[in-house]
């Protein structure tokens, strides 16, 4: 994906400042080339992550124990949450954000290109721990990808390593937030004022600084978890007088924002696209903006919602579950102004499109059964089955995943300079679409029925549904390879047709208005912008 110059364009006598070779990407401070390191890493934890799960599937596709053991089958679970949420989601939406947000505000580049680099480069040893952990006696945590005292007291040495490569991901994590946010607060071409700047800015601006209060309470947890393990302290052990209880409330006090911060760039990206092929402004411009910080507010006093089962008192039920019901109504103001801005557009529905409307449909679903798992006497029922694993594969596959796609099919020709073949975009986006569908929705009925997650053997009852589910899943692997080598390397080897400076007739921003691909550099004199600031003048 990366940016590759065009010698024939007026911005070729930047070519003697782009380096060669391994020590282009070992090196990298261009905000282009770390963006794109973002996203292969990302891809490649996906892919990792993608065979926990699949191996998780086809253990679970008939009763009875297959293929691995109770103890693996923990190991697998705790290891493809962790893997999925700190090494495929979180990483893709910052490169997203290296890539796109200089380009989008005008900027030569990330305010601290060096930090920016390291940030990046900390995930690779943390991605490797977390992986290998699998090698170590006894195997990897199998405590849940929620780290819940007091399995994490009793795990073996790879809980370490576990806790290890989650501080250095969090590390990585907060650089690349300051980044972000110094980069946007600072480094705006003139005349671009924070309510002219596009929404995916907005919304990974609000991000950074989600990011930036709750990483250090992740580490705080797991700092306390590991003392707990060898320094003799009793934080979560009730023999000591501690209590395993408060590890929840302070994991969820980082995990509840966390899950808005996987999924506030996707709601900045789909109001990129969405007006793109309704060829219309965004409807509500600054409700959407006031929406994003809405739910960022109210994410912090949301927590306990995934505790009404500990035995905290009504009161305490009743206030989380209102506060949790509340989040609904600035996420139903953004589906909204999606809506109303498709509304009378001349639609067209290429790839980005077909991908972000999908992510409407699928993202509301998700949102109606967390509205349903937020009343305390619903939830009490329904919790740790597996009605919960549909409700968040719902937001997060089909949230943040979908939006990505919708992203990269939208953002590829300025990446690499090719378009790639709109049916294999369609076929890609179906595909996908209904082996998500057949994988997560059975997922409800099992949990409405009763079926526990987390569990590797299950009684003759749920074996239809699951069945069906674990077909689905691998059909859903299946097509993520698919778009690897059908749009993802056609593109990366310069494949295709060449892309125009706006491939998309409704874009707007000042991505479009540098060549495609896009130069090692762009903007090193600040662009002089229209009223509008999407458009440069002169």
């Amino acid at each position: 994906m990366s940016a590759v110059l065009d010698h024939h364009d007026h911005h070729a006598h930047d070519d003697h400042h782009a380096p060669t070779g391994w020590r282009r990407w070992v090196y990298a401070t261009n905000h282009k080339d770390i963006g794109t390191l973002y996203l292969l890493f990302a891809f490649t934890m996906l892919m990792v992550g993608g065979v926990l799960a699949l191996l998780i599937r086809a253990e679970l596709f008939q009763p009875g124990l297959q293929i691995v053991n109770p103890e693996l089958f923990n190991q697998l679970t705790t290891m493809h949450g962790l893997i999925m949420v700190f090494g495929a989601i979180m990483p893709a939406f910052v490169g997203f954000a290296n890539w796109m947000v200089p380009l989008q505000i005008g900027a030569a580049d990330m305010a601290f290109a060096r930090m920016n680099n390291f940030s990046f480069w900390l995930m690779i040893p943390a991605a490797l721990m977390l992986v290998g952990s699998f090698f170590m006696p006894g195997g990897a945590p199998a405590a849940g990808w929620t780290l819940y005292a007091p399995l994490t007291l009793q795990m073996g040495p790879s809980m370490d390593a576990g806790i290890f490569a989650m501080h250095i991901l969090g590390a990585s994590s907060i650089m690349g937030s300051i980044n972000i946010i110094v980069t946007i607060l600072n480094m705006r071409a003139p005349g671009m004022t924070l309510m002219k700047m596009p929404l995916f800015c907005w919304t990974w601006l609000i991000t950074a600084y989600l990011l930036i209060a709750v990483m250090p309470v992740l580490a705080g947890a797991i700092t306390m978890t590991l003392t707990d393990r060898h320094f003799g302290t009793t934080f979560f052990n009730p023999a000591g007088g501690g209590d395993p209880v408060m590890y929840q409330h302070i994991f969820w006090f980082f995990g509840h924002p966390e899950v808005y911060i996987m999924i506030l760039p996707a709601f900045g990206i789909v109001s990129a696209i969405v007006p793109a092929f309704a060829r219309k402004r965004l409807f509500g411009y600054a409700s959407m903006v006031y929406a994003t910080a809405s739910i960022a507010i109210l994410s912090f006093i949301v927590w306990a919602h995934h505790m009404y089962t500990t035995g905290m008192p009504v009161t305490g039920q009743l206030f989380f579950m209102y506060a949790t019901m509340l989040i609904s109504v600035p996420t139903g103001v953004k589906i909204f102004n999606w809506l109303a801005t498709m509304w009378k557009g001349s639609m067209t529905f290429e790839s980005p499109m077909l991908w972000a409307v999908g992510f409407i449909f699928v993202f509301t679903m998700g949102g109606f059964t967390g509205l349903i798992l937020s009343m305390a006497p619903i939830d009490i029922q329904l919790q740790d089955t597996y009605y919960v694993v549909a409700h968040f594969h719902y937001v997060l596959v089909a949230g943040s995943l979908f939006a990505m796609f919708a992203g990269i099919y939208y953002w590829l020709p300025k990446w690499t300079g090719r378009m790639y073949k709109e049916s294999r975009g369609k076929l890609h986006f179906w595909w996908s679409m209904i082996a998500f569908n057949v994988t997560f929705f059975p997922m409800h009925f099992l949990g409405l029925a009763g079926m526990p997650r987390r569990y590797a053997d299950y009684p003759m009852q749920f074996a239809d549904f699951n069945a069906i589910a674990t077909v689905g899943a691998f059909a859903f692997g299946l097509a993520q390879v698919y778009f690897f080598i059908a749009v993802v390397l056609p593109a990366m080897r310069g494949q295709g047709e060449k892309a125009p400076q706006k491939p998309w007739e409704g874009a707007e921003g000042l991505e479009w208005e540098v060549p495609s691909p896009a130069p090692f550099h762009t903007f090193e004199t600040p662009p002089k912008l229209d009223a509008t600031a999407t458009k440069v003048i002169g």
